[in-house]
Order: C-alpha cells, then structure tokens, then sequence
C-alpha cells in the first residue's frame, strides 16, 4: 500500500511542477518538456534519480524525468560494458522497448478509434 502511495505522491509532485511552469511562467508545453527530459538525464548521471525511482516505482519512472533517466542509465550502463562505442548505442538500447510500444499502441489506437479533425 505505501508503494502505491509514494508512487502517486511522487507522480502527482512531478507533475504539479510542471504545470505550475506552464501556468505560471512562459515556458510553453514544449519548453517544459525538453527541461524535464533534461532534468531528469542531469539527475541521472549524479545518482540522485535512481533512489527516487527506487522509492517512488512507476511514480517517478513513467513521467516524462523518467525517459531523461532511462537515457542517460542506459548510456552510463553501455559504456561500462562496451567502452567509447556504448555512447552511441546505450541511450537507444535502453529506450527501444519503451519507443516501440508508443508506437505500436499509438498505430492501433489510430485504426481503432476515428479521429476528429
């Protein structure tokens, strides 16, 4: 039950903040997006992200930081095993699954459900 609770408190605080950005400064939709992609790889790679995501479980894995995480965990985690080569591909091996199932999901929504507009 706490899990469930920390998930939802973390996810809610995360995104509470960014719609206080949206609403509150002239930071668009998009500028919030790139920030806590960026945010989210940043606190990443010093090791603050991973207790949160420890702690929080989906809560902080599955808003928009978590993808900045994913990135730069799966970069770091590549390069430990290949070397030089694991920047290019860690980021991409990490985030494939995740991409494709978007995707994929995005495709049969589209066929399922009829658009408007």
């Amino acid at each position: 039950m706490q899990s469930y609770f920390m998930a939802f408190l973390i996810g809610g605080l995360i995104c509470v903040i960014g719609q206080l950005l949206m609403d509150l400064t002239p930071l668009t939709p998009a500028h919030v997006l790139v920030l806590f992609v960026v945010l989210g790889g940043i606190l990443s790679g010093i090791g603050i992200y991973q207790p949160l995501v420890d702690i929080a479980g989906a809560g902080a894995s599955i808003p928009i930081l978590g993808f900045g995480h994913t990135l730069v965990s799966g970069t770091l985690e590549e390069v430990a095993k290949t070397g030089i080569v694991g920047v290019f591909s860690g980021a991409l091996t990490a985030a494939a699954s995740g991409v494709m199932a978007a995707v994929v999901f995005g495709f049969l929504m589209a066929i399922i459900f009829n658009p408007k507009g």
